[in-house]
């Protein structure tokens, strides 16, 4: 059997393994991606408890490596206590929300802090309560300015989903992992890496769809 009519056959399969990939992806993006934005503003909050403790926070998810806090949720929390056994999917889905979020805190602060201090004072001479400064000036210019910091974390979060065959899910790494195991030959691996460069090409395209839209605050 050729190249092609192996990955044919075992296309499939594959293509089992990509929609729970894109599952974990998808989960992790609607939960993650507002939640660092609304976590950000705390993070530039004027009380001093609050934006330390989401910056401790902060550190400690992006200091410590996805893996190991995958492994924590799955393997470190029914160790502390069996209440806490979940699916390994509702791990995966908790680790990766709880650091991709992290990352995108950090990135909204960058921009809400890089927005120009005359702004905000053009702001309160107008009268405008802080949340209509930063919900009508800041939000609008600070989201435009972080696309690409944020687009190249999407893109990451793609290839990161593969972490998740360390816990036994199937998505494409592992089911690929266990065709080339099983049949002792490496095309599997070329297939999965053409998925991989597909979904990343897509993840691609409709960043730079969304940057020409925020366009107008150029």
């Amino acid at each position: 059997m050729n190249m092609i009519e192996y990955i044919i056959k075992l296309m499939p399969a594959l293509l089992e393994g990509t929609g729970m990939t894109l599952a974990i992806f998808s989960i992790t993006l609607v939960i993650s991606l507002p939640l660092g934005l609304l976590v950000s503003l705390l993070r530039v909050s004027k009380n001093r408890v609050v934006a330390k403790a989401v910056e401790i926070y902060c550190w400690v998810m992006r200091g410590t490596p996805l893996l190991l806090q995958l492994m924590f949720v799955y393997y470190g929390l029914p160790a502390i206590s069996p209440s806490l056994t979940m699916p390994a999917f509702t791990c995966a889905i908790i680790a990766f929300s709880l650091n991709y979020t992290a990352y995108f805190v950090e990135i909204f602060r960058g921009g809400i802090e890089s927005i120009e201090q005359g702004q905000l004072e053009a702001a309160d001479v107008l009268g405008l309560s802080r949340y209509q400064t930063m919900r009508r000036i800041i939000l609008p210019q600070a989201i435009k300015r972080v696309l690409p910091s944020l687009g190249n974390e999407v893109i990451t979060l793609v290839k990161d989903t593969a972490l998740v065959y360390t816990i036994a899910i199937h998505e494409l790494l592992r089911v690929t992992q266990i065709a080339a195991t099983r049949d002792f030959r490496s095309d599997a691996f070329i297939a999965a890496g053409v998925i991989y460069l597909l979904l990343t090409f897509v993840c691609t395209r409709l960043q730079k769809r969304v940057e020409n839209k925020f366009a107008y605050y150029r």
